[in-house]
C-alpha cells in the first residue's frame, strides 16, 4: 500500500498525475482493463505523446498502481488490489467530501514510536497529513471521527497499531478560539490556496446557466480530466471543518460549488468520448 499512497505526491497536471486520473475515472468502468493503445489515444487528447504516456505507465507500474496484462495478444494494464482500494477511497472523498457539523465527533490519535522505528514514524505523520489530520502536538493528531477507519488502516499497514491509542471526543476545549487553534493544527492557508488555484484555473470551464449541453469530444474530456486531476487532492487535505473553525473568507464552498457544476456539465460528455474511443460500454462514475 505504501507505494500506492505515495502516488498522492504526483503533481497535478503532470503526465503521471493525469494518467492516474484517467485510470481512476475510467479503467474500472471499462471492465477493469484497458489497452495501452487506448490509453495512448486518451492521453493524446490531453496533449501527451505516446512515448511520454508509456513512460508514465512504467512509473505507475513501479508504484504498484497498475499491472501489465495482455488480452487476446493485446498489451494493456489492469489495477493492482491496493490501487483498487485506494481509488474506491478516493471516490468517496472526491464525490462526497467531508463536511462536519459542530456536533460531529472528533478522533484524537496519540502515539509514541521509538527512535528505532523513526522511518515508520515519519511515514505515519506523512500519511496522517495526507488524509486531512491536524497536528496538535508531535505525538497527538486530530481528525473528524469519520476518518477513524482510514487512520486504523494506516496504523495497521505500518504495523504501528500497538503503539497508538485513538480517542473519540466532542469539540476540543481550547484556551483561545477554535479558529486560531485550527490554524495551528492544520495548514489552512495552503488548503485555501488549493481552492483558489482550482477556481482560477477552472472557473472558465463552468458552462453558462442557459447552456443546452456540451458535445462529447476531446475538449470536453480534457476539461473534465484536468478538473478532476486538480481537484482530487483537495478533499484529502481539507478535513471539512465546521464553520467555527474556519476563516471568514474560506473559499471551500465556492470551490466545491464550481466542482459540482463542472461535474454536472462534463461527466457524461467525457464518458461518451471515452466510450467512442474504447468502442465499448462505459458506466459514468456516480457522484
Amino acid at each position: 500500500m505504501s507505494a500506492v499512497l505515495d502516488d498522492m505526491d504526483s503533481r497535478p497536471g503532470s503526465t503521471t498525475s493525469l494518467l492516474r486520473t484517467v485510470i481512476g475515472l475510467y479503467l474500472r468502468d471499462a471492465g477493469g482493463w484497458m489497452s495501452v493503445k487506448d490509453m495512448v489515444v486518451l492521453m493524446e487528447a490531453l496533449g501527451t505523446s505516446g512515448t511520454v504516456t508509456r513512460t508514465a505507465l512504467g512509473r505507475l507500474r513501479k508504484k504498484d498502481v497498475v499491472l501489465q496484462e495482455a488480452r487476446d495478444g493485446i498489451p494493456g494494464f489492469t489495477l493492482t488490489e491496493g490501487a483498487a482500494t485506494m481509488l474506491a477511497r478516493g471516490d468517496r472523498r472526491i464525490y462526497n467530501p467531508i463536511s462536519m457539523s459542530p456536533a460531529d465527533p472528533w478522533c484524537l490519535v496519540s502515539f509514541s514510536i521509538p527512535e528505532t522505528e523513526r522511518e515508520k514514524r515519519h511515514q505515519l505523520r506523512r500519511r496522517l497529513h495526507w488524509i486531512g489530520c491536524g497536528t496538535v502536538a508531535a505525538g497527538l493528531w486530530i481528525c473528524p471521527d469519520t476518518l477513524r477507519g482510514e487512520v486504523e488502516e494506516i496504523l495497521t499497514d505500518l504495523e504501528l497499531r500497538g503503539m497508538a491509542t485513538l480517542f473519540v471526543t466532542q469539540t476540543p476545549l481550547v484556551g483561545g478560539n477554535l479558529a486560531d487553534a485550527a490554524s495551528k493544527w492544520w495548514d489552512l492557508d495552503a488548503v485555501a490556496e488549493l481552492y483558489k488555484d482550482f477556481i482560477r484555473e477552472h472557473g472558465t470551464a463552468a458552462p453558462a446557466p442557459d447552456s443546452v449541453g456540451i458535445d462529447a469530444n476531446a475538449d470536453a474530456f480534457a476539461r473534465y480530466v484536468q478538473c478532476i486531476d486538480r481537484w482530487r487532492i483537495i478533499p484529502y487535505l481539507d478535513p471539512g471543518l465546521p464553520r467555527t473553525f474556519l476563516p471568514a473568507d474560506w473559499p471551500g464552498a465556492q470551490g466545491t460549488a464550481l466542482f459540482e457544476q463542472i461535474m454536472d456539465a462534463y461527466a457524461e460528455p467525457s464518458a461518451d468520448f471515452v466510450r467512442r474511443t474504447l468502442g465499448s460500454d462505459l458506466a459514468v462514475p456516480a457522484p
